[in-house]
Parts: structure tokens; sequence; C-alpha cells
């Protein structure tokens, strides 16, 4: 099933509707979905390197756009919305704490959540709940997301057809690795927050 996902990921970089997909993915990861854009991003960046820098590029636009959404609802629809999303991931205990340090460290805060495999969508749905400033907020996400997605795409574009003989031999390895990195993002947020 992985090695059908990744096919179908790899066909879909040659697709006319490619980048739309990747915008998608990237925009509503930001503020509900639970799936990174990296796993769109990196197949694509593999399948079409001439293309990596653009795919980063359109990453990290809708990520941000996406996250101003996340911070739209934290900010406006908490009650209506927001508060059923944390509540989904299971955060609502410890997310009054959570709020306190944005005070503090609110640009660190997002900027982190935004490079790592720290749920982003948390954050930004915090960051709106905690009325951060909005500035503050934009910046940290164009610094993080673009890092993380440019940091990929570089990857991929400089080590090219190697990489992706590297990623099909190893694709069981790497996916396991990339979902324990994803839960474990989940799993800090219940001990961070």
């Amino acid at each position: 099933m992985l090695r059908a996902l990744y096919d179908w990921t790899l066909r879909l970089a040659g697709h006319r509707h490619a980048t739309w997909a990747l915008a998608l993915v990237s925009f509503v990861e930001s503020s509900f979905f639970p799936v990174p854009p990296d796993a769109v991003l990196l197949p694509m960046a593999v399948a079409r390197r001439e293309r990596a820098w653009w795919y980063a590029t359109v990453c990290t636009a809708a990520s941000v756009l996406g996250g101003a959404a996340g911070y739209a609802i934290g900010y406006f629809l908490w009650e209506a919305i927001g508060q059923a999303i944390v509540d989904f991931y299971g955060y609502a205990e410890k997310f009054e704490q959570f709020k306190g340090l944005y005070e503090a460290w609110g640009f660190w805060i997002v900027a982190g959540a935004g490079f790592t495999p720290f749920p982003y969508k948390v954050i930004t749905i915090a960051s709106g709940v905690a009325e951060l400033s909005f500035t503050t907020f934009m910046v940290a996400s164009v610094v993080s997301r673009g890092a993380r997605f440019f940091l990929i795409a570089g990857l991929m574009w400089w080590f090219g057809p190697p990489i992706r003989a590297f990623i099909e031999r190893n694709l069981a390895w790497l996916a396991t690795l990339f979902f324990v990195l994803v839960m474990g993002g989940f799993v800090a947020v219940r001990y961070v927050m």
C-alpha cells in the first residue's frame, strides 16, 4: 500500500494539477488536516527535480495562508470550531497553560512548530486564541515553514536521482521514521502544553 501511495504521488507530480494538489494539502494541514505537506512535497520534488524550488515556494505560501486560516479559527471561531479541533487532538486540558507561554515566547513557539514535526495546526489556532500579534505570527510562519520546505527541496535538488533511489530502496523505513516523527510531535504537544 505504501509503495502504491508513493508511486501515485510521483505520477501526481507530472499531472497538470499537481501544484494545486500540493497547495491544497499545504493549506489544509496548517489549520486542521493531520497529514503534513512534506508527504506530498518530497516525492514531487524527487519526480520533478527541476521544479523543486517552485514546489517549495507553493508549499510555503499555501501553508502560511493555511496558518492564517488556523489563526482566524482561534481568534474568531474558538468556541464554535477551534475548541472542537483542539479537543479532537486531545489537547484541551493543557491548552490554557500553553496560552500563557505566548506572552514571552510567541515568535519562537510558532517558529519551532513551523519547522519541526510538532503539529503546526495546533499552534496556528493557539496563536489566534492567545491573540499573538498577527505580524509576529506571519513572520515566524514564513521563516519557519519556508526553511522547512526549502530544505526538503534543496536536498532533493542537490542529491537528485541518487536520493530517489535511496528513498525507493528504503521507503518502508523512511515512512516509519516520518510517521514516528509526526506522532512524536503530537505526543510532545501533550507534554509541552
